[in-house]
């Protein structure tokens, strides 16, 4: 699997080698030094809460994928905005304390 961080036209790829043995701490170090060096914290938005519900929505697609990607989706969850891309992959966006777009897209193996 691999999440895709974008702030302001910005990206950074963070595969996720082992979904269901992530390591959470150091995903969310990666993405608040990221916005770091762009100019913007992760404040107020739960991304270590996010990123798991959106592995659980798309790992293990033999058990029907875009119904639970669609599920996590209709569920929603705190600030951000969802949506479920053709092809299992899953989007987050939500704006920064400042303003500014995070967008967050996670895209399976298959």
């Amino acid at each position: 699997m691999e999440l895709d961080v974008n702030i302001e036209g910005r990206s950074l790829a963070i595969p996720l080698e082992d979904p269901f043995r992530i390591d959470l701490d150091e995903t969310v170090k990666k993405i608040d030094s990221f916005a770091s060096s762009g100019g913007t914290t992760t404040d107020g938005l739960d991304i270590r809460g996010l990123i798991p519900l959106m592995i659980k929505g798309i790992a293990g697609c033999e058990r029907g994928c875009p119904a639970d990607a669609k599920g996590v989706v209709s569920a929603g969850y705190a600030k951000f905005e969802l949506q479920y891309i053709e092809g299992g992959i899953l989007s987050a966006k939500a704006l920064t304390a400042d303003g500014k777009t995070l967008h967050l897209k996670m895209f399976p193996d298959f």
